[in-house]
């Protein structure tokens, strides 16, 4: 489909769905991300959804400001995949030990490594920045220096929520690795600050939402949260980065013999801000679970821990600033989904996936997410598929 224009207050709404579709509380937030004066366009992915702060699934162009609630608590939350020279002859039957190895090498959940990972040990991995990032952590905000040593050794692990690990097969039955991850806890403090420092500010008072509050071009707040935003994004990358060089030693030593080698890895952000132009203008576009999806850029695009994922080729449509949706996007909110669903229900919904099949995750069953086949068909004029993945191992925090 192509988009669908709703009026706002200073833009239209061009949303890559049927509005009569989405909730009427993120119809509001849309709405009300509308009434910002230094607004230039706003964007609706096909898993648009409620979210905390601004509506998931969103990518907002505003003029000489930016909305850190609008980038979300995990900056630079983002997806990684690659490619491997495995096919389906080369898995065992009994995937739990691989499973298992897994788990053993990244921390999920809150947890992180005993003392901080060195990426020099893994051959191939490009330093490029990793070093730099820390040399700048000493420009961060005052409030989280605290955090450094836990984040050095949160540096490669998962998380929790929709965190993921998957090992998939395409439809050539090649196997893929693919993981799902962000700034962990330094890039939520790191949030959290700014997002109070903004709602402080004059210029914000009169806000029809105060989650709205903005920094503007300029001023002294605004150059701190492009500091620590940007510094943010880069250690979430950095953060996937060594999830799959982990990731990558564990299936290398698990198939030694099968020599493994692996593709150019795919990676892009879904929660950041980035400088881009657009009818003459430069802008400051914020994707909040939306990835970019230039001309010729790669993205990778999940359905749930049951359901297919996609990697994707952008294609350039300026009309949604070049963007795609992150992925599926929930239907129902976590705690709906507990109240909805047994355990019994997330083992058939999960059935053939080797995965966590407790109470634990069960505001993850894939029936709490959209299906992913018709947000795909809702953004054809977005992207092109490359590849289309399904798990047969998923790790979950």
């Amino acid at each position: 489909m192509s988009y669908v224009e709703v009026p706002g207050a200073k833009v239209p709404i061009r949303m890559w769905t049927d509005p009569t579709t989405v909730e009427d509380g993120a119809m509001q937030q849309l709405r009300n991300v509308t009434t910002l004066p230094w607004i230039k366009g706003l964007a609706v992915m096909p898993d648009v959804h409620y979210g905390k702060g601004a509506t998931v699934g969103s990518v907002i162009a505003m003029r000489g400001a930016v909305c850190p609630a609008a980038v979300g608590v995990d900056i630079g939350c983002g997806m990684s995949a690659v490619k491997t020279s495995l096919t389906a002859n080369d898995l065992p039957g009994d995937l739990s030990g691989l499973r298992s190895r897994i788990e053993q090498a990244i921390p999920v959940g809150r947890g992180m490594h005993d003392e901080a990972v060195d990426p020099s040990r893994f051959h191939g991995f490009s330093l490029t920045g990793f070093d730099d990032l820390w040399a700048r952590f000493d420009g961060v905000a005052e409030a989280v220096k605290f955090r450094q040593e836990r984040a050095t050794k949160q540096m490669g692990t998962l998380g929790s929520g929709n965190h993921m690990i998957e090992v998939c097969l395409d439809q050539s039955d090649s196997v893929w690795l693919m993981l799902h991850s962000g700034s962990r806890n330094i890039g939520k403090e790191l949030a959290e600050h700014h997002i109070g420092v903004a709602q402080k500010l004059p210029h914000n008072q009169d806000l029809v939402d105060r989650d709205l509050a903005v920094f503007v071009a300029d001023t002294p707040e605004m150059a701190a949260y492009r500091n620590d935003l940007y510094w943010a994004q880069e250690y979430a990358k950095h953060n996937r980065a060594i999830m799959m060089a982990l990731l990558k030693g564990v299936i290398s030593k698990e198939f030694k013999k099968a020599k493994v080698t692996f593709d150019q890895e795919i990676s892009c952000h879904h929660n950041y801000v980035a400088e881009e132009r657009y009818d003459g203008m430069d802008l400051l576009v914020t994707r909040k679970g939306a990835i970019r999806a230039g001309s010729g850029d790669f993205g990778i695009i999940p359905g749930s821990m049951g359901t297919s994922s996609y990697i994707v080729k952008g294609l350039g449509n300026e009309k949604a600033f070049n963007s795609a949706s992150h992925g599926a996007g929930r239907r129902m909110s976590r705690n709906a989904a507990k109240r909805r669903f047994t355990v019994r229900d997330l083992e058939e919904q999960t059935r053939g996936v080797e995965c966590r099949k407790d109470s634990g995750v069960l505001d993850e069953i894939p029936a709490a997410y959209k299906q992913i086949d018709q947000v795909m068909a809702q953004q054809r004029d977005l992207v092109e598929v490359v590849a289309k993945l399904k798990q047969f191992i998923c790790v979950k925090g």
